[in-house]
C-alpha cells in the first residue's frame, strides 16, 4: 500500500492547517483541557479519513487480452443493456461502479488498448470524462468518470494515441462517486449487481472474440 501523488499536497497542507488549530486551542485560547482532546481526536479522525482516501494498493495485474477488468474498486450499482448517446449511438451494455468515501479512488485501464478518444465535460452540478479505447481486435470500450457536486475534480492520465495498458492507471477522482463502462452486446458479463469489485483485479466481461 502506498500513498497516491494526488493525496500528497493535500495531506501536507491539511496536517499543517490541522496542528495550526490544535496549537492555536492549547497555547492561544484558554481552553478546557478536555476540550482540547476533543479538538485532538477530532482532528486525527479527520486526517485518517483523508490519508485512507488517497491509499493505492500495490498489486501485480494478472493480464489476460480475454478480460475486461473493473475499472474502479465500489460496489456494481447498474448492469443492463442501455444506449450510450454520446460516442456509439447505439446499444452497448453498461456497467456501473459506485465508490464510496471509503474506497481506494485510483481508476484503471480495463483493457491493453489504444486511446481512441479523450474528452472532459464540465457542468454545474457534474463532471464528466469520456475515454474510448480499442483494444488489438479492434473492439472500442468506453469508460467514463463522473463526479458530482461534491467531488468536482476528476483527473485524467491518458491522451488520444495514447497506449493503455492493462490494469494501468488512467485516472483519478478526487471524492469520487462513478465510473461508467460500456462494451458490445455479445460479450459476457461476469458480475452482478450489488457485487464488490477491485480496480485492476475483478473480471467484469469477455469480449465475445476472446470467449
Amino acid at each position: 500500500m502506498s500513498l497516491h501523488k494526488e493525496g500528497r499536497k493535500l495531506l501536507f497542507l491539511s496536517l499543517v492547517f490541522f496542528v495550526g488549530i490544535f496549537f492555536l486551542f492549547e497555547y492561544e485560547l484558554d481552553t478546557l483541557v478536555y476540550l482540547i482532546n476533543v479538538v485532538l481526536i477530532a482532528l486525527i479522525v479527520f486526517y485518517l479519513f483523508i490519508l485512507q482516501f488517497f491509499r493505492s494498493p500495490n498489486f501485480i495485474v494478472n493480464k489476460d487480452e480475454k478480460h475486461v477488468l473493473a475499472p474502479a474498486d465500489g460496489k456494481l450499482a447498474v448492469a443492463e443493456d442501455t444506449v450510450e448517446q454520446k460516442y456509439f449511438k447505439g446499444k452497448r451494455k453498461q456497467i456501473s461502479i459506485f465508490m464510496s468515501p471509503i474506497n481506494v479512488h485510483v481508476n484503471r485501464s480495463p483493457i491493453s488498448s489504444l486511446v481512441n478518444f479523450c474528452k472532459n465535460h464540465a457542468g454545474k452540478y457534474l463532471e464528466k470524462n469520456i475515454i474510448v479505447v480499442e483494444n488489438g481486435n479492434g473492439v472500442e470500450v468506453l469508460f467514463r468518470q463522473i463526479a458530482g457536486a461534491i467531488a468536482r475534480r476528476i483527473k485524467c492520465y491518458v491522451n488520444v494515441v495514447d497506449m493503455s495498458d492493462q490494469g494501468g492507471e488512467f485516472g483519478f477522482i478526487k471524492f469520487g462517486s462513478l465510473v461508467d463502462i460500456y462494451f458490445p452486446l455479445d460479450s459476457a458479463v461476469k458480475v452482478n449487481i450489488g457485487d464488490k469489485t477491485k480496480g485492476g483485479r475483478t473480471v467484469i466481461a469477455k469480449l465475445k472474440s476472446e470467449i
